[in-house]
C-alpha cells in the first residue's frame, strides 16, 4: 500500500473518531442502541432540542454509524451496525484502565466500595433459565417494552431499595443490567442491594449486547418481584 494510499484510509477512520467525539453523540448511540427512535423522541431522550438532535444525526449519517427509514412524515433512526457498541465498550474500557479521573467519578456515582465484579452474559443465562438468580432491568419503561431480557423485571432505580426487604426470600442472588457501557444505573442498583445485606452484582455489557448474541429477549412485560 502507497503512503498515500494509506494515509488516506487512516483520515477515514478518523473521520469517524471525530463524529464520536461528542458526548450528545455517544449520548444518541446509547438510546438508538436500545431502540429505533424518531428524532423527537430521541430528542426527549436525550434533553436535546429537535434541531440540535437532527443535526447530530445528519452528522451520524454522514459517518455510516446510524440509518434512517421513512416512516410517514418522519425518519426513524436505528444504528447502522452492531459494530458500534464495541467501539463505545471500548471506550469506556480505556478511559477506565488510564484515566483516574473517570474512576474517580464513577466510584463518586456509584456511591460504593464494595463488590463490583460483572458476570459474563454466558454465565448469566443457565442460571436465569433455571431460576438460580434473579435479573433486574432498570432501564426506563420505554426500552424494557421495547425489548427485554426473558425473564427479567423491571425495577427503576428509585424503587430499589424500597423492593429490597422483599428479594432475600425470592432469590439467592440479583443481577442488574443497563443499556450498556455508559449506563452506571445497574452498578447503583447492585450497590443499593448490598447496602441492605442482599448478593447482587452486575451484567457485563447490557440488554444491546445480551440481543446481540442471539440470547432470549421478550416483549412482554414483567412486574417487580
Amino acid at each position: 500500500m502507497s503512503t498515500g494510499a494509506k494515509m488516506a484510509l487512516l483520515e477515514e477512520y478518523a473521520s469517524i473518531a471525530r463524529v464520536l467525539g461528542t458526548p450528545a453523540r455517544l449520548q444518541m448511540l446509547e438510546a438508538l442502541a436500545q431502540t429505533e427512535r424518531g428524532v423527537e423522541a430521541l430528542a426527549e431522550r436525550t434533553g436535546l432540542s429537535v434541531a440540535n438532535c437532527s443535526q447530530h444525526l445528519q452528522q451520524l449519517r454522514r459517518a455510516g454509524l446510524v440509518t434512517g427509514r421513512r416512516d410517514g412524515k418522519q425518519v426513524i433512526y436505528a444504528l447502522a451496525d452492531e459494530a458500534v457498541l464495541g467501539v463505545m465498550a471500548g471506550l469506556k474500557v480505556l478511559a477506565t484502565r488510564n484515566k483516574q479521573q473517570v474512576r474517580d467519578i464513577l466510584a463518586a456515582l456509584v456511591g460504593d466500595t464494595g463488590e463490583t465484579e460483572a458476570v459474563s452474559r454466558a454465565w448469566l443465562e443457565p442460571r436465569l433459565a433455571d431460576g438460580r438468580v434473579t435479573v433486574l432491568d432498570v432501564r426506563p419503561e420505554d426500552e424494557f417494552n421495547a425489548g427485554h431480557i426473558s425473564g427479567a423485571y423491571r425495577l427503576p432505580p428509585e424503587q430499589i431499595e424500597a423492593a429490597a426487604a422483599h428479594l432475600p426470600k425470592l432469590v439467592e442472588e440479583v443481577i442488574a443490567y443497563c443499556r450498556g457501557p455508559y449506563c452506571i444505573y445497574a452498578e447503583q442498583a447492585a450497590a443499593a442491594l448490598r447496602r441492605t445485606g442482599i448478593r447482587a452484582r452486575v451484567m457485563e455489557g447490557g440488554f444491546p449486547e445480551w440481543r446481540r448474541e442471539g440470547r432470549p429477549v421478550t416483549h412482554e412485560f414483567d412486574n417487580a418481584p
